[in-house]
């Protein structure tokens, strides 16, 4: 069996901490068995290494996801890159073909698809692979894993099942309903109704006809080739409420979604995260603060505060789901990311009338890690060394540097840098166009650059 891990979002619910480059799965709230703060992804990541099953996990990722992962994860993470965001059909048929092609599982083999997400126990990823032997032998298109439901909640779709015999541990799906109101819910506990944790297997071969029966590629590089056309629609209304034979396995065990403040602040032990105090009197209050300013709560109970450089939500908690809803209109670049090399910190931006851009960013570069050798076509750049210690790379020359340096770097210079112990840099950019995508990348590691140096 092989897994595909599904990294979506778009950073809006869990707004400001969240953003398009920084997605729920990668906010650093859980704590770990070490008592450290932990992300979501790695703690799923953590508990398929513990079962067994991450030696055969790939995570289906856009491209602006990729350093965020092998930050968190490791350099050797297995991605597969979304050229697009588009929707789960089209991730988990870019990553069948992949698969296929690129892999060469056998169309036999199977594949079971899940959130990267879920807030789960150990053994929901052990009953997972009974997913394998319930498409075998039910000889069904899918297998899904189900929920069984604590409460008749109207937050969860959920999985009908037919009567079926008892010596079975799969039950064969009726049919399909999406967030019901609590009475319907309550009706639907009464049928043995499972909430759907989006948790579904089928053999590779069923998902590589069903692309040839769609006019679709199936081999990987054309499919990435014509991505930008492929619907965007999800997996359950485009395959898994259309598919002929499905049956679903249940599980009794913990489960929960963490897609929204007030659930989240359920699973964070520390009332504070950052620098903040809370009064005696807040109760059931939260506190996570990344800025460098204290942020003090008096007398305010049932509430979230988040503040980070993207803006700063106060929220009663059971409102905090509406927050997508409020900030659809605000656009700005992300302020905050997370890099395989480490992480930077937008700290000012200003377009002024002559056309010219300034941004200010404060990047910190982990001992050890070093930025790509690059080139920048629409910038200059000043960085000034505020701590560590590192080596320079200018034009193919190759300097140390250390506290209170001060580096130019023109348009189309190429340059990198690396860590000898923690750097930390204020960088000043100014140019007409300030953008991420400004970059032309000549090579990644440090091998590599210092291969090519000026002798």
């Amino acid at each position: 069996m092989k897994l595909v891990l599904l990294s979506g979002g778009s950073g809006k619910r869990l707004w400001p901490l969240s953003n398009d480059s920084r997605s729920k799965q990668f906010l650093k709230v859980l704590k770990n068995s070490d008592d450290q703060l932990e992300s979501m992804v790695q703690r799923v990541w953590s508990q398929l290494g513990k079962t067994n099953l991450a030696q055969d996990a790939f995570i289906a990722a856009g491209k602006g996801q990729l350093e965020m992962l092998q930050s968190q994860i490791g350099m050797d993470v297995p991605v597969i890159i979304e050229p697009d965001r588009r929707d789960t059909f089209p991730a988990i048929a870019l990553a069948a073909t992949y698969l296929y092609s690129i892999q060469g599982v056998s169309l036999n083999e199977v594949i079971t698809v899940l959130p990267v997400d879920p807030f789960v126990e150990e053994k929901f990823f052990i009953k997972m692979k009974e997913l394998e032997e319930a498409v075998h032998q039910s000889d069904a298109e899918l297998a899904l894993m189900g929920v069984n439901p604590t409460f008749p909640s109207e937050k969860y779709g959920y999985i009908v099942p037919k009567a079926s015999d008892n010596d079975r541990d799969y039950m064969t799906v009726s049919h399909f309903i999406e967030k019901p109101h609590t009475d319907k819910a309550k009706e639907l506990l009464e049928q043995q109704a499972l909430w759907n944790c989006g948790v579904f297997a089928f053999k590779l071969n069923f998902m590589i006809e069903l692309l040839i029966n769609k006019g679709l590629p199936i081999q990987y590089e054309e499919i990435v080739k014509k991505y930008h056309t492929l619907p965007k629609i999800s997996f359950d209304y485009e395959v898994v409420e259309k598919a002929r034979h499905t049956v679903v396995i249940p599980y009794d065990g913990y489960w929960k979604d963490l897609g929204t403040w007030n659930t989240l602040t359920e699973q964070i032990d520390n009332p504070i995260i950052g620098n903040g105090t809370l009064s005696g009197d807040s109760v059931n209050t939260h506190l996570i603060n990344e800025l460098d300013i204290p942020v003090v709560i008096l007398g305010l109970s049932n509430i979230i505060v988040s503040s980070s450089p993207d803006g700063i939500l106060v929220s009663d908690k059971n409102a905090s789901p509406r927050v997508k809803e409020l900030i659809g209109h605000i656009e700005q670049r992300p302020m905050y990311e997370e890099r395989r090399w480490g992480s930077y910190r937008v700290l000012d931006y200003k377009k002024f009338s002559d056309g010219n851009h300034v941004l200010t960013k404060r990047i910190c570069i982990k001992g050890g890690k070093n930025l790509s050798y690059q080139i920048h076509a629409h910038r200059n750049e000043v960085w000034t060394i505020i701590a560590g210690e590192g080596e320079f790379v200018l034009n193919g020359q190759l300097t140390r540097v250390t506290a209170g340096d001060v580096l130019k770097i023109p348009a189309y210079a190429s340059h990198s840098i690396r860590a000898s112990q923690d750097l930390e840099i204020i960088e000043i950019q100014t140019g007409s166009e300030l953008v991420e995508e400004d970059i032309i990348r000549l090579c990644l590691s440090w091998e590599e650059i210092v291969a090519n140096l000026v002798i």
